[in-house]
């Protein structure tokens, strides 16, 4: 299963060659900072999505997507959270709020920053921003191959 992840979008419009990506896979995940209901309309549109949401997000958003979701991908447990606060505490916030669940692989955003990093037996994973040109590094999406218990993550810079 090819999944495609994304985060902190704000209401920005999407790259092309991202939509071309989410159009080639199963699945689409984004973990929040939609800011506007319409980018999670298009994109279901596109693809079948898991979410969740972010800060930023107002109540309609808050209305139909959980604050934090764990789900099943063939062989593979998938913990999905936004995160919280500022740089210096984001990544133990989100290993805090996965401690009672047994986890293979979390997906963040919040930082916009990138993070493909395996701690203590689980993968955090945050695929940065696909929209993001001032306080990112640079722009990005992430992608993983699930295959039973196998996982492949890869970031993805958009050019």
């Amino acid at each position: 299963m090819r999944i495609i992840v994304i985060s902190d979008t704000h209401s920005e419009v999407l790259p092309q060659a991202l939509i071309e990506d989410i159009k080639k896979s199963d699945l689409v995940i984004h973990v929040g900072d939609f800011c506007d209901i319409d980018v999670f309309k298009k994109l279901k549109t596109l693809k079948d999505i898991r979410a969740v949401y972010g800060n930023m997000d107002g109540l309609d958003l808050r209305g139909i997507l959980p604050r934090k979701a764990v789900f099943k991908c063939e062989d593979v447990t998938i913990g999905l959270f936004h995160g919280e606060g500022g740089p210096d505490r984001l990544f133990e916030k989100v290993k805090e709020a996965f401690e009672k669940e047994k986890v293979d692989l979390v997906i963040f955003g919040h930082s916009h920053e990138v993070l493909n990093e395996v701690v203590d037996g689980i993968r955090y994973f945050n695929p940065g921003s696909p929209t993001d040109t001032v306080r990112a590094p640079f722009r990005s999406y992430g992608v993983l191959d699930v295959k039973g218990r196998n996982l492949k993550a890869s970031i993805i810079k958009i050019k």
